[in-house]
């Protein structure tokens, strides 16, 4: 689970300091090498389910943080939005792909070709976040979620969220490889402790203790 150390989610890149003419392209060009695109993608590649507790807002790069993670969970009255219409930035493609497959073409339109910010509310409608609570009750509400999902199979999850990955990255018919692949990886689950011990915990209406092989 990842949240805001203070009264913002995250506000993403620092672009206040761009002020110097004479170091100013080159400044911009260091966003795409930025290491908080490091720590995008290495969220998205997180082997298993990561939840965003959104206790503030999240603006730009910050929401793109929040888009990254598998659930969210949003604080009512917190503001999310993309400016970069306002800044003329052309946004990257990796991001915006982001958000068309959390919250869909129009949507992404709105968010992206008015630079407006929504509230947490509006976020919900449009698919950005799965929950919104009443601030008190954020840290609680994402905790229950975390521990409800770490009393899970690793395994499962692990395999879930790679076969889900695949899917988001190769949209359509799969090629024969990728298909065999997955097919490979839902069949190796029949033959593991885990999946013995659950079917046998189901069946004796007992949590499963999980061995993670």
């Amino acid at each position: 689970m990842i949240t805001g150390d203070g009264p913002v989610f995250s506000a993403g890149y620092d672009i206040g300091n761009f002020n110097d003419e004479s170091a100013f392209s080159d400044a911009a060009e260091k966003l795409v090498a930025h290491p908080f695109t490091d720590a995008i993608f290495a969220l998205a590649a997180y082997r298993y389910p990561v939840i965003a507790a959104v206790n503030g807002h999240a603006i730009g790069g910050g929401l793109e943080l929040a888009v990254t993670c598998d659930i969210r969970i949003a604080a009512r009255g917190v503001k999310m939005g993309m400016p970069p219409a306002k800044i003329g930035l052309v946004y990257g493609h990796t991001g915006l792909r982001r958000f068309v497959e959390v919250c869909g073409l129009p949507n992404t339109n709105e968010l992206f070709y008015t630079g407006r910010n929504v509230d947490a509310d509006r976020a919900y409608e449009m698919g950005l976040v799965n929950q919104v609570v009443e601030a008190g009750d954020l840290e609680d509400t994402a905790l229950s979620m975390a521990e409800e999902i770490a009393l899970n199979s690793p395994l499962s999850l692990e395999g879930n969220k790679r076969i889900l990955r695949t899917l988001r990255a190769i949209p359509g018919e799969l090629p024969d490889d990728v298909e065999a692949e997955l097919v490979e990886l839902r069949e190796s689950c029949f033959h593991t402790e885990d999946f013995r011990e659950g079917i046998k915990a189901f069946g004796e209406k007992r949590r499963p203790e999980w061995k993670g092989r």
